[in-house]
């Protein structure tokens, strides 16, 4: 797309001490504007060392993350709340917020900015587009995990920055917001975010994603895009699960369908 790269990991290797082998081991990523940027995995692949990596929550024994050309280790944390939103797999409020108050939460890196002005406009657009709005006054831990999950995404949203990290944002939805998120997801890329998901479905990235990047024990196994990285073959290696890859008569875009 000649888009712009907004984070950059170069050799990145993770080595917790006691571990006897690095849980990430040597991985390069780009991050693009405009891109929906699918990180794809079996679990303990190390898709979530690598985002929390990309995210600056997680420190490197080796290799380099940069930000628009600087070490992510070297912003300040509201600086960098000012650029990127990351959503974790475990969002728990262990207080008694209200929904509305949990998505507000998200604007507090431009308190006593000019962008301050803009709060109420984006929570609210944070809401509806999470589909969330009727639920604002709720107490976050009244509801069920899918509209938690809704909630945590609602908070992201309303942070309203150009960089987009989403660990598994799908996992806990029902079909239907499961979809809405990706939509959202490709919605913020199309209008200039760059955008990286965690993400188990490889038809949803196969759908949605512009890249994507596979990893297996801890390296990067293929990066392209999802038509390039995602073959039979490749799926059944990493996963140890044969598949057939078929063609959707509409859409022309494959479909990962597990051998039974």
């Amino acid at each position: 797309m000649g888009m712009s790269v907004r984070l950059r990991a170069r050799g990145v290797t993770v080595h917790p001490d006691a571990a006897p082998e690095p849980i990430l081991e040597n991985a390069d990523l780009d991050l693009h504007t405009g891109e929906v940027h699918a990180l794809l995995g079996p679990n303990g692949a190390g898709k979530s060392t690598l985002f929390g990596t990309l995210a600056g929550d997680l420190d490197t024994s080796a290799g380099t993350v940069e930000l628009d050309g600087r070490a992510v280790a070297d912003f300040h944390p509201r600086s960098l709340a000012r650029e990127r939103a990351v959503l974790l797999q475990h969002n728990d409020v262990a207080f008694a917020f209200t929904v509305e108050e949990v998505v507000r939460m998200g604007r507090a890196p431009w308190a006593r900015t000019p962008r301050e002005d803009a709060d109420d406009e984006l929570v609210d657009a944070a809401l509806a587009a999470t589909d969330i709005a009727p639920l604002r006054t709720r107490v976050v831990r009244s509801l069920s995990g899918g509209e938690r999950a809704r909630v945590a995404l609602a908070r992201v949203l309303a942070q309203d920055v150009g960089i987009l990290l989403l660990d598994e944002p799908t996992a806990a939805l029902d079909l239907r917001h499961q979809e809405d998120v990706l939509r959202i997801a490709r919605d913020r890329a199309r209008a200039g975010a760059a955008v990286a998901l965690v993400v188990h479905d490889l038809n949803a990235a196969l759908a949605y994603a512009d890249r994507a990047t596979l990893l297996s024990r801890g390296r990067v196994v293929a990066t392209g895009t999802p038509a390039e990285v995602i073959t039979a073959e490749r799926v059944e290696h990493v996963y140890g699960q044969a598949v057939d890859i078929l063609t959707h008569p509409h859409t022309g875009i494959g479909i990962v369908v597990p051998r039974r």
